[in-house]
């Protein structure tokens, strides 16, 4: 199980809610120092106060990752705060998923040209600037880890279908990002990985769930309530973290069902995480063939080579 982070110093990027807050929980809870960014002022106060009353510290910064003064504002105020140190840094901020779920059915011709900025800007983009910034604070000490928060909608597979049409352009250059990154600071002793959640009950998700029951789409809301909490993505990053041989992962996808095995981890509600990755799982979500998913014994599960071959271009 994951140890303690006291003493650590953190950075968590779109932390006011979501996956973002629920990371931030779960490193503060584990005694970690945590700096997390948000757009807006009171929302992110607000998570702060929730955050630090888990354990740790936690430090609300008005940041706007698509601006690069903001962001090396945010790193030179870690590094002056804390002689330099900085342990872990989360990629989550992102700012596409209510333009995603407004155009989920829409082919991208009918989707406004502006979904593009709206999923790379705040997203692929911010959390290159992050990496930089965040990778001139680590190499010199060397050690660190850095995570990018991503998602089997880079996959091409039918994972997620209702937020993949759009956020897959995304979320493939994020896997990509920390494999070209990782390949750069091996000799460094700092890690890059990509973290794959499941299906994640977020606020945003919810609310648009029950303001759109009629619409939303029928595969993903009968997935939703075996979903993961956003806290389960805390867990998985806390036990990154606390992983002396995280070495050996650094430049892999590592989706949250993967670490749920390899670490023994279970919801914070005590459930055990849906295995997203299992051939009966993948199977309900194709439309014509979800009928043979009762019959395939639940403990097999998609190899990786094939995920890899569906997604290739060639």
């Amino acid at each position: 199980m994951p140890g303690s982070l006291q003493g650590h110093v953190c950075v968590v990027t779109g932390a006011s809610r979501g996956i973002g807050r629920g990371i931030a929980l779960q490193l503060c809870q584990a005694g970690a120092t945590v700096y997390i960014t948000g757009r807006n002022r009171d929302t992110l106060r607000d998570a702060a106060k929730e955050a630090q009353a888990r354990g740790g510290r936690c430090v609300p910064v008005v940041c706007d990752s698509s601006q690069e003064d903001q962001v090396r504002s945010l790193f030179e105020q870690v590094e002056r705060e804390h002689q330099g140190r900085l342990d872990l840094l989360v990629n989550n901020a992102y700012a596409g998923v209510q333009s995603i779920l407004s155009n989920q059915k829409k082919p991208f011709w009918e989707c406004p040209a502006s979904i593009w900025d709206d999923i790379n800007n705040v997203g692929l983009r911010g959390h290159y600037l992050c990496s930089v910034y965040g990778a001139r604070l680590m190499v010199p000490a060397g050690r660190g880890l850095i995570v990018v928060i991503s998602s089997a909608g880079g996959s091409a597979l039918p994972l997620q279908r209702a937020l993949r049409r759009g956020q897959g352009r995304g979320e493939a250059r994020c896997d990509r990002l920390a494999a070209d990154c990782a390949q750069e600071l091996r000799s460094s002793g700092v890690s890059y990985v990509s973290l794959w959640p499941g299906l994640v009950q977020t606020e945003l998700l919810k609310d648009h769930m029950n303001q759109a029951a009629a619409t939303f789409d029928r595969r993903l809301r009968e997935n939703f309530g075996s979903g993961e909490t956003p806290e389960m993505s805390g867990r998985c990053v806390v036990a990154l973290a606390t992983d002396p041989q995280i070495g050996s992962l650094s430049g892999r996808v590592l989706p949250s069902c993967d670490l749920a095995r390899r670490y023994g981890l279970r919801d914070v509600d005590g459930r055990p995480v849906a295995d997203y990755l299992s051939v009966s799982s993948v199977l309900s979500q194709v439309p014509g063939l979800a009928w043979l998913a009762r019959y395939v014994p639940s403990f097999l599960r998609m190899p990786k080579w094939i995920l890899a071959l569906y997604a290739s271009k060639f």
